[in-house]
């Protein structure tokens, strides 16, 4: 495991960054292109994994040269990634930000349940590294992962300027590592690492309750404002809920149709489509007044159905 994880010979770190590099341009142009195949494909390649479980082993066995030597590798590849990706998006005409992109829209708003799938993938990762008889499982948890992805998504949108989605792929990264840690630490310490480790005469240092301190809290603080990202998607789901039937009504009565309802940014949007005339929207401000949405702003868009012929005589 030690020789697995610590990349201790030169072999292993230059293959290391030579797969990082590779898998940063392939996440990338994935994600330019809105290709779910080829952002899988990065994930498969990504060697992000292994550091940051070698950050859990370290931890473990209390060493703090190779903690910090684990954590250097995951920072410093994480910082390429997002380089690669920046770089990328300079040569992207137009900006690649959520409001155009799926792949970008689905790792900006991370919640409590990206951290409930990493804590649970994490476990499989380190049970897989514990057990050689399950170590198949990896390509799929590489997979589950989605470390590459995040911050290839930070630098195309750092270039694009959309620096709070930049954040949000970031924490979601945060959020895989610290799970990752997290659980690693405990699935090893579960499986009585430290005392292999001394029965085979390798240095394992005192362990500490502040580290297993840090860990911990490396989690809660991810999961502060994951917790506040899912209070706003349910507050969002709910207005949108609740407003959905009285706009539907409101269309119907006037031989409209509704496009899209959305609740963004603080601000419920209705786009509808129909026929000339309509009545005033002051209408549909009073109905959602009623609907107990006297506190959410609405925005109201028109577009008008119908068509003319062009005829090709020049006239």
């Amino acid at each position: 495991m030690a020789e697995k994880l610590f990349l201790g010979v030169r072999a292993q770190r230059s293959a290391f960054w030579v797969l990082l590099a590779l898998s940063a341009v392939i996440a990338g142009a994935g994600v330019v292109a809105d290709s779910v195949a080829t952002v899988i494909g990065a994930m498969i390649v990504a060697p992000l994994m292994t550091p940051i479980l070698g950050t859990a082993f370290a931890a473990v066995l209390a060493v703090r040269k190779q903690v910090v030597a684990s954590v250097v590798l995951v920072v410093g590849g994480a910082l390429v990634v997002i380089a690669i990706g920046y770089v990328l998006g300079l040569l992207v005409p137009g900006p690649i930000t959520a409001d155009t992109n799926s792949q970008v829209a689905g790792r900006v708003s991370p919640g409590l349940i990206d951290l409930v799938a990493a804590l649970a993938t994490g476990v499989v990762g380190a049970f897989a590294l514990v057990r050689s008889d399950v170590s198949d499982t990896l390509p799929g948890v590489a997979i589950a992962i989605s470390l590459v992805p995040p911050l290839s998504v930070v630098g195309l949108t750092l270039e694009s300027g959309a620096y709070g989605q930049a954040g949000g792929a970031l924490l979601l990264f945060a959020t895989n590592v610290a799970a990752i840690i997290a659980t690693g630490t405990a699935v090893l310490l579960g499986y009585r690492v430290r005392a292999v480790a001394q029965a085979s005469g390798r240095p394992v240092g005192r362990l500490g309750v502040r580290t297993l301190a840090v860990i911990a809290g490396f989690v809660l603080l991810v999961s502060v404002p994951l917790g506040i990202g899912t209070y706003h998607v349910v507050q969002q789901e709910r207005t949108v809920a609740v407003a959905r039937p009285v706009v539907e009504r409101w269309a119907a009565e006037r031989s409209w149709q509704v496009v899209d309802l959305t609740f963004e940014r603080g601000v419920l949007t209705v786009i509808t489509a129909g026929l000339p005339p309509v009545e005033h929207a002051a209408s549909l401000r009073r109905a959602l007044d009623e609907a107990g949405l006297v506190d959410v702003p609405a925005r109201l868009s028109l577009l008008f159905k119908g068509s003319r012929e062009l005829p090709a005589d020049g006239s």
